[in-house]
């Protein structure tokens, strides 16, 4: 028997990646965050499987019916959204099932920023523009940030922002990014993204938190800050220029012309 985590992806159900389709299909019980992974990936457990919505539960009562699982010999299918790794929940779900003995491992998922800049039809690394992305969040009700990662520190980067559960502050986030980023500088709320109802809300540091709020927007958005937003003309990347050389597409010898 084993715990099998699963990144759901960002929404769409066809998203999900083909590895975690087949564990959904394969196992008897199903563990999901009911307001976060659509219901149609459900359609894909066994037949008279044990589907069970975590969303209003304990972690001790989700550990409760892993164990229950566990002493039954079934196998779980453990579904959170986007990919798992990022505020996903499981290091203290993984850390118990192990104080246990109970086997598990991890299936990765899409992540709502990749979804995000797919929807955008945008690239989050531009050459000479961000060659960096930052993933955070910002504390609100949740866990208290480390100092060292306070936003501040991390906007005097530069680099691509994928700011996670923060759609509440949103009105703080742009109070700390604008003197780094500057107030014209491009910003995307991602609502829902390649979910039915996706909503994407384009604009500036300067704009964004009227949007936001003429959008009515408060849970479920992640914020994109950055100059790769921007539609401006980019520096074309090195790797395919025609001068560039490398393994795969070595240089070309030229033959000096016969006389």
């Amino acid at each position: 028997m084993s715990v099998h985590f699963i990144g759901a992806g960002p929404g769409a159900p066809d998203l999900i990646t083909v590895r975690g389709l087949r564990l959904v299909q394969q196992c008897p019980v199903c563990l999901y965050a009911g307001s976060l992974v659509p219901r149609d990936i459900l359609g894909a457990a066994p037949p008279g499987a044990e589907v069970v919505d975590t969303g209003p539960l304990t972690l001790d009562e989700i550990m409760a019916h892993l164990v229950e699982a566990h002493r039954r010999g079934l196998d779980v299918a453990r579904l959170h959204s986007g990919d798992p790794s990022l505020y996903g929940a499981i290091a203290e779900q993984m850390r118990r099932l192990q104080a246990l003995g109970i086997p598990f491992d991890v299936t990765p998922g899409v992540p709502s920023f990749a979804a995000a800049a797919a929807s955008l039809h945008r690239e989050l690394t531009l050459p000479e523009i961000a060659q960096t992305v930052i993933l955070t969040r910002t504390a609100t009700r949740s866990s208290p940030m480390p100092d060292h990662e306070a936003l501040e520190r991390l906007a005097a980067i530069g680099a691509t922002l994928a700011i996670h559960l923060s759609i509440a502050n949103i009105a703080g986030v742009v109070r700390t990014l604008i003197p780094y980023y500057g107030a014209d500088c491009p910003a995307v709320v991602a609502y829902r993204v390649s979910w039915p109802d996706e909503r994407l809300i384009c604009g500036v540091l300067a704009d964004i938190r009227e949007r936001v709020k003429k959008a009515r927007i408060t849970r479920t958005a992640l914020v994109l800050v950055g100059r790769a937003l921007g539609s401006q003309a980019a520096p074309e990347s090195r790797l395919y220029a025609a001068d560039h050389h490398h393994l795969l597409r070595p240089r070309r010898r030229t033959h000096a012309a016969e006389p």
